[in-house]
């Protein structure tokens, strides 16, 4: 069949026509804000290489929590920032360390309207700035990072959480996580795996975001970015061990990845528009280069098209603003 009997113009005339024939669709339900809390501030403090975005105080923290469920958006993810820091990250460990304690403070405020996520890892609360504990020759140690893990875990749930989002990329990390859990009778916590993180030079920002010690990288333990089908084998590992959900971080450099996991994930699975990406649009808007809005409305579109049920984005709230006004 050809032209004329077929013109596919003729399904976007008009924006009501437009909308009518989408395939896909945002809803605020779909949206996951990651949002930072400082220990020790007495007001947020704006993190320059992220514009919009702050390190929390309690009170600001739980202020942006109400306003999310507000909004409609779907959920939280925390992030803390510790006044001091040690080698092995014990300040994870402290029920009224600043993730903990932000994580009841949150719970406390909004209750089970929001999905109220931790994220388990030890790049905050280490002196050093890595994911886990260094062994003697200042390699990671994987099994002895996974015992914190647990701990880690079971303090966040205690704390109120529910779901926890290991994103150390520590071999085993969901199977020690499941069963730290299981044992401490949060049978009904959540995870959320971070199964196919890569190392990615857009992770710039957030360094500035946790005041990140760290020196060198994390490519001993995150994935190569030449790697395609090593996505698969981790997902399905993460799935072995009990995973609820899956994610696929950074968000738009890696939508092959996230295709690919999509299609053979009988799990939920999420993608996260990480903080490069979106300074890369917050720089391109303030120039005048592109249109902002539209610009995070296709970004998030395009990530949600290539397979991601949810997407964790810093414009989660402003852009459900924009959503419900539609």
């Amino acid at each position: 069949m050809s032209f004329p009997n077929h013109r596919p113009r003729r399904l976007r005339t008009t924006p009501a026509m437009r909308r009518l024939t989408a395939e896909y669709r945002l809803a605020p339900a779909d949206l996951i804000l990651p949002a930072f809390i400082r220990e020790g501030l007495s007001e947020p403090s704006p993190i320059t290489s992220m514009p919009g975005v702050v390190q929390h105080t309690t009170d600001s923290l739980k202020r942006a929590a109400a306003e999310a469920v507000e909004l409609g958006v779907g959920g939280i993810m925390l992030f803390g920032v510790p006044a001091v820091r040690d080698a092995r990250g014990t300040a994870s460990l402290d029920p009224d360390g600043v993730l903990n304690k932000a994580i009841r403070d949150v719970r406390a405020e909004v209750g089970d309207d929001l999905v109220i996520m931790g994220d388990v890892c030890l790049d905050e609360f280490t002196d050093h700035g890595h994911c886990g504990v260094l062994d003697a020759d200042g390699y990671v140690d994987n099994d002895a990072t996974l015992e914190i893990y647990g701990q880690m875990a079971v303090a966040q749930a205690d704390a109120g959480a529910h779901v926890l989002g290991p994103s150390g990329m520590m071999d085993g990390q969901i199977a020690m996580i499941r069963q730290a859990l299981e044992e401490s009778g949060h049978k009904n916590t959540a995870i959320l795996a971070y199964a196919a993180k890569y190392a990615s030079a857009f992770y710039g920002p957030f360094r500035e975001a946790v005041d990140s010690q760290l020196k060198g990288d994390r490519r001993t333990y995150q994935m190569d970015a030449a790697n395609r089908r090593e996505a698969i084998l981790e997902v399905e590992l993460d799935l072995e061990e009990g995973a609820d959900m899956v994610m696929v971080k950074p968000a738009m450099s890696y939508l092959d990845i996230l295709a690919d996991v999509a299609a053979m994930s009988p799990v939920p699975v999420s993608a996260y528009q990480i903080s490069g990406e979106y300074a890369m649009i917050e720089a391109a808007a303030a120039n005048g280069w592109i249109d902002r809005r539209g610009a995070i409305m296709e970004s998030v579109l395009g990530i949600k098209r290539a397979g991601a049920n949810t997407v964790l984005t810093y414009w989660a709230s402003e852009l459900a603003g924009w959503l419900k006004e539609s």
